[in-house]
């Protein structure tokens, strides 16, 4: 394989707009207004710094334009990819995302594509050595970046490398969005560019079912989806896996009741909630149907679907319709990713999947 050693522009970094003790889970990106650079001695044995060296050097942009081969584990633009990966903060912080696989690598590369609107930027592609670019990349434009099958290891997190053979540097989207504490500055006319679908996550944790309900969204032509408290970080590296680039191609907005409530004014939205139909509730649970579904083909709604754990908030209790899903056998509930793709089956847009 021929590895480039073209020019990186630089990233424009983000760090959160202030401590939110909290709340650690949200995000609110302000940029940066200074860019630095790291020292261009990196497979040497310098490498070996100590925590504290290092801490002071990962705000910057870490890759000299010459570099085209790592060999180093201890490399710090591997330090660099292995805290995106591990860390939303550090992710935050810097505004892009460790995309780890061929596969959702080209998924991306097909919808910046289709899109062609850099909302999405893929910045540099690491290439395990001697390996083939794929035909559809090849010309891409693109930095890459040969990696020792170590440094390939190191960087996915896995323990087994040998089906991967390139991770991605990439831009995190603009299409991702923080709005807490900017609530008299946001317009949410903004946040999503056609609000008639839009699912809501209250408080979910695990990355797989996140990534998961991420995926079948935009499978079923949903609009975007809003992130309320206490919900993972989408773009985690095991949420990236399960949505298979989803978290890129959906417009997603991090916020709270105050903002749904406002998208909900704007929009004169409806705003429904999965909900078991023999739980103890005063208010009337309605049961998912077809003819439920139809009647609200061109109403816009919001649907809200709730913790693994705890189910919904109660907040989101009081404010929404509640929905269930009607079962024959004797569980109460179903999986929240399993119970997500059924509700988004059946109420997605137009009734698009209706017989």
């Amino acid at each position: 394989m021929q590895c480039t050693s073209s020019f990186l522009p630089a990233t424009s970094p983000f760090i959160p707009n202030k401590e939110r003790t909290s709340k650690p889970n949200s995000l609110n990106f302000q940029p940066r207004n200074k860019i630095l650079c790291f020292s261009q001695t990196y497979d040497s044995a310098s490498d070996e710094d100590d925590d504290n060296n290092w801490q002071s050097s990962i705000k910057s942009l870490p890759l000299p334009h010459h570099l085209n081969s790592i060999t180093s584990t201890s490399n710090p633009f591997v330090k660099h990819c292995v805290k995106l990966r591990n860390s939303s903060a550090y992710r935050c912080s810097h505004g892009s995302v460790l995309l780890v696989g061929s596969t959702p690598i080209r998924e991306l590369y097909q919808f910046q594509g289709k899109m062609q609107d850099g909302k999405t930027k893929i910045e540099c592609l690491l290439m395990l050595e001697n390996a083939d670019i794929p035909e559809d990349l090849n010309n891409l434009y693109i930095r890459r970046v040969c990696v020792s099958s170590m440094v390939m290891k190191k960087l996915s997190g896995l323990q087994s490398t040998d089906c991967l053979d390139m991770v991605a540097l990439v831009r995190m989207p603009s299409t991702f969005r923080n709005v807490v504490d900017n609530l008299q500055e946001e317009d949410c006319r903004a946040w999503f560019p056609f609000p008639h679908r839009i699912l809501v996550l209250d408080g979910i944790q695990d990355p797989g079912n996140l990534g998961t309900l991420l995926r079948s969204a935009l499978a079923f032509g949903w609009d975007g989806v809003f992130l309320l408290y206490g919900c993972c970080d989408p773009f985690n590296e095991k949420a990236l896996r399960a949505s298979r680039g989803a978290s890129f191609q959906l417009p997603i907005v991090s916020g709270e009741w105050t903002h749904l409530k406002s998208l909900k004014e704007e929009f004169e939205m409806r705003i429904l909630a999965g909900h078991p139909a023999n739980s103890a509730e005063s208010k009337l649970v309605s049961s998912l149907s077809r003819d439920f579904a139809d009647s609200l083909a061109e109403t816009p709604l919001c649907l809200v679907l709730g913790s693994e754990g705890s189910g919904l908030s109660e907040k989101s209790r009081q404010e929404c319709e509640l929905v269930s899903i009607p079962m024959a056998g004797e569980f109460e509930s179903l999986n929240v990713s399993v119970a997500g793709g059924i509700f988004l089956y059946m109420l997605q847009p137009n009734n698009s999947g209706s017989n």
